[in-house]
């Protein structure tokens, strides 16, 4: 017993409670999935139709960086703690609501931010809702199915990830050469004519939103309603463990976030190709890792988990690092085949670590941990990945020459995270705790 639990009083909380029934479940685990999905169109669009915002705003390799790196990730440093906290205290379906509306809001501000200033802001707003959002999601997600069937049910939530990130490519490439053949909306050009389409539509999802009911708190060991000095002393006590699992993920998330910025330009400067001809089979890379390694590491997760055997969670995330390792090399592939496949491989092992490390924190942790714990890791690991790994590859290709350096800077960046990541999935495999009962 920690000590946390040593000074409350004994009580009874919602850890006596059941989950909703299958088929509400399933139905709220769909709406979540979806917005899921939503909220990563929304933000990773941009990504796509990049090179198009470049040459019209006049901006460098460096400022992009900065749009897809930095300011997706101040929100991630600046929020993700405190709206752990609240989803851990508060009513979450109501977060899960204003979060959708920033994410529109910031699809929508993009359309029409003709500054690095605005333009910036319209980023941020879109990683509120779309980064903040997987908190809130997971945490639903977990009471709304048993702990051995939690690793099925934040799969669902992968595939709406990845779907989300895989249409935004697709989406995109289509929509780009729709616009440019027939024209921008209201006189906007091409691209930002699909943000403004995207965000309209992305109206119509908030309001479902808002008609979601909050399921029942599960396996809570202090109790929602315990100080906050309680709650980050218990955190404590799990340091070493989430250190190390925390610096696993935010190794593959490094490599996972430079590949998903950089592989469109990579494709554009080095093969010749254009976002419509590559945002079919880009997108299609994307979603079918995502789903593969949605399928996998939810399976695995779940087995290792039924096994009872100490970390057993994470051996599926061990060997997922691995095999993404020498994925890294892809955007020095030598034709766009072995790239796609490179590509898919890396983003394959990174669902994989993924998923099996929101699994891990939604079994091993309370439940009145499992907020704080996951937006901890999104403030730290939001501003490394995605604030520092973008840039960083541009450094990188500064120092070896040039702008047309960037995919060897890709690479090298790639395979340095990339190990970094397998060594702390070891170690959080030695030093994982017993799962919550």
């Amino acid at each position: 017993m920690s000590a946390v639990q040593a000074a409350l009083p004994p009580k009874r909380v919602a850890s006596d409670q059941t989950p909703p029934a299958a088929g509400k479940a399933w139905l709220v685990l769909i709406v979540l999935a979806v917005a899921m999905a939503a909220g990563n169109i929304m933000l990773g669009v941009f990504s796509a139709v990049q090179e198009q915002a470049k040459a019209e705003l006049g901006f460098s390799d460096f400022q992009m960086s900065l749009l897809n790196g930095l300011a997706v990730s101040l929100p991630l440093a600046a929020l993700a703690i405190p709206v752990g906290l609240l989803v851990d205290r508060t009513v979450r379906v109501r977060l899960l609501f204003w979060t959708a509306a920033a994410w529109t809001a910031g699809t929508l501000l993009t359309a029409f931010a003709y500054s690095m200033p605005v333009l910036f802001i319209a980023r941020m707003l879109g990683s509120v809702g779309a980064n903040i959002s997987t908190t809130i999601a997971i945490s639903l997600a977990a009471d709304l199915c048993l702990p051995e069937k939690r690793g099925r049910s934040l799969l669902l939530l992968t595939i709406g990830k990845y779907a989300g990130a895989g249409l935004a490519f697709a989406i995109g490439g289509w929509l780009l050469g729709y616009f440019i053949e027939s024209g921008g909306l209201i006189g906007l050009a091409p691209w930002r004519s699909i943000h403004l389409v995207l965000g309209l539509a992305s109206l119509l999802f908030v309001a479902v939103l808002a008609f979601l009911r909050e399921p029942p708190r599960m396996e809570t060991r202090v109790g929602p309603q315990a100080p906050l000095r309680e709650v980050f002393r218990e955190l404590l006590g799990y340091w070493r463990f989430l250190v190390p699992l925390f610096v696993g993920q935010i190794g593959v998330l490094m490599a996972d976030a430079a590949a998903t910025v950089w592989a469109a330009p990579v494709l554009a400067r080095s093969y010749g190709v254009t976002p419509q001809e590559f945002a079919g089979w880009m997108g299609a890379v994307i979603f079918g890792a995502g789903i593969l390694g949605a399928i996998i590491g939810g399976i695995a997760a779940d087995a290792g988990h039924r096994t009872g055997r100490r970390g057993g969670i994470l051996i599926a995330a061990i060997i997922g690092s691995i095999i993404a390792l020498p994925a890294v090399l892809f955007p020095l592939a030598p034709d766009t085949t072995v790239f796609a496949i490179a590509l898919f491989v890396l983003l394959l092992g990174g669902t994989i670590t993924g998923l099996v490390t929101a699994t891990a924190l939604a079994v091993l942790l309370p439940n009145e941990l499992r907020g704080l714990s996951i937006g901890t890791f999104l403030a730290i690991g939001g501003l490394i990945a995605f604030g520092v790994a973008p840039t960083l590859v541009t450094i990188v290709s500064g120092l070896l020459g040039g702008e047309d350096q960037l995919p060897m800077a890709l690479a090298l960046v790639g395979g340095v995270v990339s190990a970094l990541g397998c060594v702390g999935f070891a170690v959080a495999y030695r030093m994982a705790p017993k799962p919550v009962r």
